[in-house]
């Protein structure tokens, strides 16, 4: 069996799908540039500034490569790309995997000295900027130990490199992918260091094609005649793996948007204006549309055949009312930065509302005890993977690596059980289980029974502890516009106590305009402890 590479397209029978069916010299630049062979002129990206077919991308990024090489870039060197989602963060990826450097996707939202860590922890010899951040790198430049050139785009009245300016006066001539191994380095994601420094999490070329033909072909379902947009942005690795690498390994168009997801009618406005096939986001992100009440009215999503979920556990009563207003099934799934990226989902056409689904091909999962050994099902644990997509280490960092990435084995910090079915059922993240009265209680759970009410449109749980020191659950909620204030916390607990465990339900309940959220929708419930 083999799989597309640089001088091929897509040749993958039935069958498992492993890295040994890539050529030992692979460069990941083939997931873009495997489409020159029968789709040069499709719409290969979209957005509100451009549009490029998939040979005006190839061109680009051959410019942007001969651009970087004349700035000293070769093989092994990290470029960091500190922008916002356009065809200019993607030709700037593309054209450092094909020079045979690694390609570090940075957070736009995070702080100068979350930058500076993160610079000098992988050595960045460039960074490629949006001019609406060129301030910030500015602001940290003296204490910047690798960087030697600053690339910008847009912005005007700067010294540094001008990436239009850049990319116009380099060749136009074909640039010749570096013939790095499939187990090279390619690209480096940081998390969102929620428990301490970012940890640098760095992926190898054959990480792209495999989880593109495991996940987004196989899984779900991802064809030529698709268009993706994802709500989370390219620089974390749903929006990179669901709207960049899935989509161009499966032939697919993208739409990119610089503008904030925060507000649900600008995501609504993109589908309606672009009219993607192929919808990401986050469980929140779904319930933000569900609360603009004229949702179906003010905006088409006809054009919708695939809605996709992931991030964090997604509620069944979300799934619920989105397909009620919709139509369409929500396909929730787990995955990790640290494993690139879904390793567990459902599948369309084979939901069950509320879980994770079932492993996808490729990987196996494990649910263990604190001793390492596996728990019978029903039985909550920590969650293990292995797959061939799973990164070797965190950057700089031994000693969590060791606690992470064990063997061939990686624990993923995640809360699961296993029905009799198969299906996966999400009870936390490790760190978030609470231990109420010595019995554990999961916050997904509780989180579940608060979303099911009319009033609640978001809500997070954590533990807090009472006036004898005894941890009980505490809820954060927003609630909907029309949601009447009157007794709403003698309200939801008695829908609570109505529907679980009396130990279960929540004893506090705090309504909020808004919960503490990552740029990629996660609850941030540290922020709420």
């Amino acid at each position: 069996m083999r799989f597309g590479h640089l001088d091929g397209g897509l040749r993958c029978e039935n069958g498992a799908v492993k890295a040994a069916d890539l050529p030992v010299r692979y460069n990941a630049v083939d997931v873009l540039e495997r489409n020159l062979r029968e789709r040069a002129d499709k719409v290969a990206l979209v957005s509100e500034a451009r549009t490029l077919t998939f040979a005006d991308m190839v061109a680009e990024v051959d410019r942007v490569g001969h651009a970087l090489a004349g700035l000293g870039v070769r093989r092994g060197d990290t470029v960091a790309i500190l922008a916002l989602d356009s065809a200019e963060w993607v030709a700037t990826y593309f054209a450092v995997i094909k020079l045979g450097g690694i390609a570090a996707s940075f957070n736009t939202l995070l702080t100068a000295a979350e930058f500076e860590f993160m610079l000098n922890d992988c050595g960045a010899r460039v960074v490629v900027v949006d001019g609406s951040l060129l301030a910030t790198v500015e602001s940290i430049r003296s204490r910047l130990e690798w960087l030697e050139h600053v690339v910008v785009i847009g912005g005007t009245g700067h010294a540094h490199h001008d990436y239009a300016r850049l990319v116009a006066a380099a060749p136009g001539t074909p640039l010749v992918a570096v013939r790095t191994h499939r187990d090279d380095a390619c690209c480096l994601n940081y998390s969102s260091g929620t428990t301490g420094e970012p940890k640098g999490i760095l992926h190898a070329h054959k990480d792209l094609p495999l989880t593109a033909e495991l996940v987004g072909v196989r899984t779900l379902g991802l064809r030529a005649d698709d268009r993706t947009f994802a709500v989370a942005k390219l620089f974390f690795t749903f929006g990179t793996g669901g709207n960049l690498i899935f989509p161009f390994w499966a032939g697919a168009s993208i739409v990119v948007y610089p503008g904030s997801p925060r507000q649900a009618r600008n995501v609504l406005a993109v589908i309606d204006r672009f009219q993607p096939t192929v919808f990401y986001t986050a469980p929140t992100g779904y319930a933000s549309m569900l609360a603009e009440s004229a949702m179906a009215r003010d905006w088409n999503l006809s054009s919708l055949r695939l809605c996709v979920s992931a991030g964090e556990s997604l509620p069944a009563p979300i799934w619920q009312r989105w397909k009620q207003a919709t139509g369409l099934e929500i396909i929730d799934g787990i995955g990790s930065t640290e494993n690139y990226h879904i390793f567990i989902s459902n599948r369309p056409g084979d939901v069950r509302a509320g879980s994770s689904g079932r492993p996808v091909d490729g990987y196996e999962v494990r649910i263990v005890d604190e001793a390492g050994g596996d728990v019978a099902p029903g039985q909550v644990g920590n969650l293990m993977v292995r797959g061939e997509t799973a990164a070797l280490f965190y950057l700089h960092q031994y000693g969590r690596s060791q606690r992470t990435f064990q063997g061939e084995w990686l624990d993923t910090g995640d809360k699961y059980s296993v029905d009799q079915d198969g299906y996966y059922w999400h009870a936390g993240r490790s760190d978030d289980m609470l231990k109420v009265g010595g019995i554990w209680v999961s916050p997904v759970e509780v989180e579940s029974c608060l979303l099911a009410h009319a009033d609640v449109v978001e809500c997070a749980v954590i533990g807090h502890a009472d006036l004898d020191g005894l941890v009980k659950p505490k809820a954060f909620v927003v609630l909907g516009v029309d949601a009447s204030r009157e007794r709403v916390s003698e309200r939801l607990v008695e829908h609570c106590a109505a529907r679980m465990a009396t130990y279960k339900r929540p004893r506090w309940i705090e309504v909020v305009v808004e919960l503490p959220k990552t740029a990629t929708g996660k609850v941030q419930r540290f922020r709420l402890r």
